[in-house]
């Protein structure tokens, strides 16, 4: 419960279709667009805590003028800082020359960043250092603008390491094996095919080297590079990208795991990980949003002209529901509505737990993002107490029954309270726990002792550990009944290789709940009867087409899982009874139809390469070995 998950990155790009001076007149600033970039990329702060970065490209800048800029930060408040010296660049301008700053042309020369085509990115690392050299735009230059390129993305390669040796056998030599810079060498590369192609064409027509240089960013077919660069990326992405001479492209996967949308109008091209972002950076109608079409990539010319255009096959949409249930952010009125409904759907499970008991039960939340699945569930619970009144009425109750009845309301408290300020600095594991259960505190002197049962809803449980150190810990010194904890989303079973980092499987509790029952029952032999099948078949085709690990979980039902996943979480010193709840499978269909990527519950991957994930996943567990398994 609330236990820290890093996930996947922002993406925010804009392209302005119009002269510099046009956004003067019309808006007052030449900032117009940075100021834009700015809002998308605050508007997606959710998604990225360890550092920002930002690019931006001047069109037809002349020669000698610096046509690419690019600006990154780790610091706490990456975004401010980046703006930050934007925003002092020209300051600094205005001070030294405040007449030529009025002039549009000149400015654009002079300040750096002021460009026509802007990409920011927001990182949630998922691996590696928290180093600047992380951070996104990725940058590949040149003296040819149209062999420059600029990458930033939302994306886990599960075969980083096949893509690195495919770089290794076309002749390169790259400077890391990161699927970053594997990415961003696999397009290099075959946008500097491209390239070599239509000079070799038009040099055979006499043109000279100048105008050949034109000819190439006039007539460039990005869809044919993105073509030949994508077609063994096996993961989820959706990758944006600029070229030095001022195209840009956002390309997504054939699954739509990963999500991007886009907005145009006569002014400018916009691309965003949420729709939100876009909503408010440009006032705009939710309808006016649409949604990068899975396998298409978005590709706008250098003229600022733009259109969707397929790069691989499209596949069954598999579009991650887990940016549904937590990460996204909850405005968007789709995902709104979604999270009421998860919250709605688990009134059955939580009304038998509770024994039907709501004079006795207080019903609360934690954290703040599983506030809307509490309303959700409230709206859930007033639902059924208002048809148990109706059948109370035609049953014919008495007043004194009647009075009870239409008077009995849920009972709803903010029982749990985050102390955002406190740090656990102490690393020595004897005193850490004590630490990390006060992160949290409770409010006291609502639940009556040895009566209430308190229902407590999250988003998910992940690992279990704050739920086990902290929450219920706190809990029970309110001396409740009964803890029934409920997760808006199913058990996390098995690793995401496509975004977020959920890649060790003894880090799930609900995998620790497994290997328990398997010790109870006498089965724990199966664990080695699965290792030797992942073994087996290691290298193989079935390796990439088969979930072994599935095999183990098939064994026990979700409801024995969830029982065991309560004994975990309840400590010795626990006094009140706990019950654990997760949303099924169905519900979560039913919530998020949409948006059926569920891998992370039932082992569903929808690339080979998640199935060889989760087996390799299976295999260091079982070797001890504490390494991802991509």
């Amino acid at each position: 419960m609330s236990d820290a998950i890093k996930h996947e990155c922002g993406i925010a790009l804009i392209r302005l279709r119009k002269p510099t001076q046009y956004y003067v007149d019309k808006y007052g600033t030449a900032m117009y667009g940075i100021n834009k970039l700015y809002l998308l990329m605050e508007k997606q702060h959710n998604r990225g805590q360890d550092g920002a970065g930002v690019a931006s490209i001047k069109i037809d800048a002349e020669p000698g003028t610096e046509y690419i800029s690019r600006y990154r930060s780790v610091k706490t408040r990456a975004i401010p800082a980046i703006f930050g010296k934007i925003g002092d660049s020209y300051t600094k301008l205005k001070k030294r020359f405040p007449e030529q700053v009025n002039d549009t042309k000149w400015l654009k020369k002079n300040l750096s960043f002021l460009g026509d085509v802007y990409l920011g990115h927001l990182r949630y690392g998922t691996h590696g250092l928290n180093s600047i050299d992380n951070c996104h735009p990725m940058v590949r230059e040149n003296n040819w603008r149209s062999r420059s390129l600029a990458v930033a993305g939302n994306f886990n390669m599960t075969n980083a390491d096949e893509l690195f040796n495919v770089l290794v056998d076309i002749g390169q030599h790259p400077r890391q094996t990161t699927d970053t810079i594997t990415v961003l060498e696999k397009i290099g590369h075959f946008l500097d095919e491209e390239n070599q192609t239509l000079f070799d064409s038009y040099k055979q027509e006499r043109y000279t080297n100048t105008e050949i240089s034109h000819l190439i960013e006039e007539n460039l077919n990005l869809q044919r590079v993105l073509r030949r660069a994508c077609k063994d990326f096996d993961g989820g992405y959706a990758m944006a990208g600029l070229t030095g001479y001022g195209a840009a492209f956002v390309v997504r996967d054939p699954a739509g795991i990963r999500p991007a949308y886009y907005y145009i109008d006569e002014e400018v091209v916009v691309v965003a990980s949420e729709k939100p972002a876009i909503k408010t950076a440009f006032g705009i109608d939710y309808s006016q949003i649409q949604e990068v079409t899975p396998g298409h990539a978005l590709i706008i010319n250098k003229n600022g002209g733009s259109r969707e255009l397929e790069i691989l096959a499209e596949a069954e949409k598999k579009s991650c529901s887990f940016e549904r249930i937590y990460f996204s952010r909850g405005n968007d009125p789709e995902i709104y509505q979604e999270r009421k409904r998860m919250g709605h759907l688990l009134c059955e499970q939580v009304l038998e737990a509770i024994d039907y008991d709501l004079k006795n039960t207080v019903f609360s939340y934690i954290p703040n993002t599983a506030e809307t699945a509490w309303l959700g569930m409230m709206q859930g619970i007033e639902d059924y107490l208002r048809q148990y009144r109706k059948e109370a009425i035609l049953k014919g109750a008495s007043p004194e029954e009647l009075d009870e009845i239409l008077t009995a309301k849920p009972r709803a408290e903010k029982l749990v309270i985050k102390d955002a300020k406190m740090r656990t600095f102490i690393t020595d594991n004897d005193n850490r726990d004590d630490l990390v259960a006060h992160v949290y505190d409770t409010t006291y002197e609502v639940i009556k002792k040895g009566v209430d049962t308190i229902v407590m809803i999250d988003d998910s449980i992940v690992r279990g550990t704050t739920l086990e150190k902290s929450i219920i810990r706190m809990l029970d010194r309110l001396e409740p009944k009964k803890i029934v904890v409920v997760s808006c989303a199913p058990q996390i079973r098995y690793p995401d290789c496509y975004g977020i980092d959920m890649s060790k499987l003894k880090e799930f509790v609900a995998f620790r709940a497994m290997l328990q029952l398997l010790e109870d029952n006498g089965q724990d032999y199966k664990l080695d009867e699965v290792y030797d099948k992942c073994r087996a078949h290691e290298g193989t085709e079935a390796f990439k087409r088969t979930n072994f690990v599935k095999e183990l979980f098939d064994l026990f039902t979700p409801e024995q899982i969830s029982n065991k996943v309560a004994e975990i979480v309840r400590g010795p010193e626990i006094n009140a009874e706990i019950e654990v709840i997760f949303q099924t499978i169905e519900n979560l269909h039913l919530a998020c139809p949409n948006h059926t990527g569920d891998w992370y519950f039932t082992g569903n991957y929808p690339t080979p390469g998640g199935n060889k994930v989760v087996n390799r996943a299976f295999m260091n567990f079982m070797e001890k070995k504490e390494v991802r398994a991509y």
